[in-house]
């Protein structure tokens, strides 16, 4: 019996080894002396660098928003004694991961960064250091680890994973750059830090909507009819947040109908119900409901105006047979006219100034045949069309001013409200020009990146001159470059998910190759301009060029007739110097020539 027992005590012992070999251990930091790392002993094994400690080593203070980072920190700590400690290869941390807490203040997030070390050169690894910086801002807040000199690391111990301390008042819904860095750093090594942009928690995701004054927006809508009365219930805000107002509108064929809404809180503090007079019968409209604030969130659901039945009376029976027998004289006529084969014309369109803040030109047609009446067509948007347009500067200034002259002339003349960094520096130069992109980046409808070969360029190598000269203009490449990595980001996530990717869109100029286009950017509509332009404003209106009898020709934006308009030779212009600086960047050799 007592053999039976002592086996199964050796299993389950067994069964508790293999676990714990299984379980992949944490570390958190610790508080330890400098001596303590210096003399290697036992208690500080994992230890944070606070800023007194880096007085102590280096004798004074660092600036105040470098944090605790210095950047030679294993010279000062460990290379007194033995410098060859310090000038071994660690590769880069792994599985870099972002935790967020739930900390006592509504108004800040916080977060914990986790990691594990890479087995490549481990043995030489002496700590970490983890520097987070606000995208937009100037400050930098750093943390530092440290191993005690006699610690050694094992290949096994790349499955440990490695803590810092709480980053603590971060902004909420704002990116920051995160960069894990393995130490030692020698100069001639590269593949030493981690580096990755992540947005913190918006106040909905962290506190809840009902607790969030910016983000919140009614999310109950209820539309009931009656014969012709057409009554809208929607839910309203929780007294805390103090919203006392709102406003409703609704777009329907080029009309706009705008209330004001004032709930009577002693009767109902939850709900709210209003009604709608004057809609057409037949008629889906777009409406919008939310709270009457600058910047809110807005509702947006459809109402379609049921027509009522009309019952058949003898009158309208008495009818019926002369309304037949006129019925089949127009079909004989119909026929008639068929037989003598079918014309294809051209649809009139005109761009209405009023409906948008540009001045907009009126394009006059004229079918083939010079005899078929037209056909005219509006624009029913009630606002134009938002676009972002981003780019890279990589290629030199007469890339750029054809990008500003191509932004010029789709809002001169394609009824389109145009974003551009360099229309709106004051703004850049306040926000920051990444917050600036990202900002325009949920605003726009449509977001069209300018692809060119300087887009996909890598950076040159440190200590050339063509660093020196990249570096000269890094604040200018650096933001529009990472506002289009963001967007092929956006991109590929919106692929995965199958949504919609009309708002996407990538252009070359015809000076530029197709395989400019980044990979992401070619699941988007892509176009060659200017050949393109009716294809792109086509696109920014959801209007269809074709159609069975006719199709849509725009005088002045179509590729032969842009250049009758001062901004369409302008850019025909702009375009003709880059592709000239284009093709001597190419070959330099052919300046020299006579």
């Amino acid at each position: 019996m007592w053999q039976a027992a002592l086996l199964l005590y050796h299993l389950c012992s067994l069964h508790d080894l293999v676990w714990a070999q299984d379980e992949v251990a944490s570390v958190a930091p610790q508080n330890c002396s400098v001596h303590c790392i210096q003399k290697g002993e036992a208690g500080c094994e994992y230890c944070r660098i606070t800023r007194a400690d880096i007085k102590n080593a280096l004798g004074f203070h660092l600036f105040t928003n470098l944090g605790s980072c210095i950047p030679w920190p294993c010279d000062h700590f460990h290379g007194t004694e033995d410098p060859q400690k310090c000038q071994h290869y660690v590769q880069a941390p792994n599985d870099v991961k972002i935790e967020f807490l739930d900390g006592p203040n509504p108004i800040f997030d916080t977060i914990v960064v986790s990691w594990k070390p890479s087995y490549y050169g481990i043995a030489f690894l002496r700590g970490f250091q983890v520097s987070l910086q606000h995208l937009g801002g100037s400050r930098i807040t750093c943390q530092l680890f440290l191993f005690h000199r006699n610690l050694t690391l094992q290949p096994s111990h790349a499955n440990t994973v490695y803590k810092s301390d709480p980053f603590r008042d971060l902004s909420l819904g704002a990116q920051y750059a995160l960069t894990v860095m393995a130490l030692p750093v020698p100069e001639q090594w590269e593949n030493f830090y981690h580096s990755e942009t992540f947005s913190t928690r918006s106040c909905a995701e962290k506190n809840g909507l009902d607790k969030c004054n910016k983000d919140w927006y009614p999310r109950y809508t209820e539309v009931t009819q009656e014969g012709t009365n057409i009554t809208v219930t929607f839910n309203l805000a929780p007294p805390l947040l103090g919203i006392s107002s709102y406003f409703f509108q609704c777009y329907a064929n080029g009309m706009r109908k705008y209330i004001d809404i004032i709930p009577d809180f002693s009767k109902n503090e939850t709900h709210h119900s209003f009604q709608l007079s004057d809609l057409l019968e037949g008629v889906n409209y777009t409406c919008e409901i939310a709270a009457n604030r600058e910047d809110a969130v807005r509702k947006t659901f459809s109402i379609y105006i049921q027509q009522k039945a009309h019952s058949v009376g003898p009158s309208l029976t008495l009818m019926l047979p002369p309304a037949l027998v006129l019925l089949v004289f127009l079909l004989l006529f119909l026929a008639a006219c068929v037989r003598k084969g079918p014309t294809l014309h051209m649809r009139k369109l005109f761009l209405k100034p009023g409906l948008f803040p540009a001045s907009l030109s009126e394009m006059e047609q004229q079918d083939q045949d010079g005899n078929a009446p037209e056909e005219v067509m509006a624009i029913n948007r009630a606002t134009p069309p938002r676009l972002l347009i981003c780019y890279s500067s990589n290629d030199g200034p007469a890339h750029v001013k054809a990008v500003v002259q191509l932004g010029a002339f789709i809002q001169k003349h394609m009824a389109t409200q145009v974003f551009l960094d360099l229309w709106d520096s004051l703004s850049v130069a306040r926000e920051g020009s990444m917050v600036w992109h990202c900002q325009k980046i949920r605003e726009s409808d449509f977001i069209l990146v300018v692809c060119s070969q300087g887009l996909n360029r890598r950076p040159a190598a440190p200590g050339t001159e063509k660093f020196k000269e990249e570096e000269a203009d890094a604040g200018l490449n650096c933001a529009s470059d990472t506002a289009v990595q963001v967007i092929s980001e956006e991109v590929g996530r919106a692929k995965a998910r199958g949504q919609d990717l009309s708002k996407y869109i990538a252009a070359i100029f015809e000076y530029c190759d197709e395989t400019d286009i980044p990979t992401e950017l070619r699941l988007v509509s892509n176009y060659t301009l200017p050949n393109d332009l009716v294809l792109l404003f086509s696109h920014l209106h959801g209007m269809t060029l074709y159609r069975p009898g006719s199709y849509l020709k725009v005088n002045h934006i179509s590729a032969e007739g842009f250049t009758e308009l001062p901004a369409g030779a302008a850019l025909q212009q702009a375009i003709c110097e880059a592709s000239m600086a284009m093709t001597a960047k190419k070959h330099p050799s052919l300046d020299g020539e006579d």
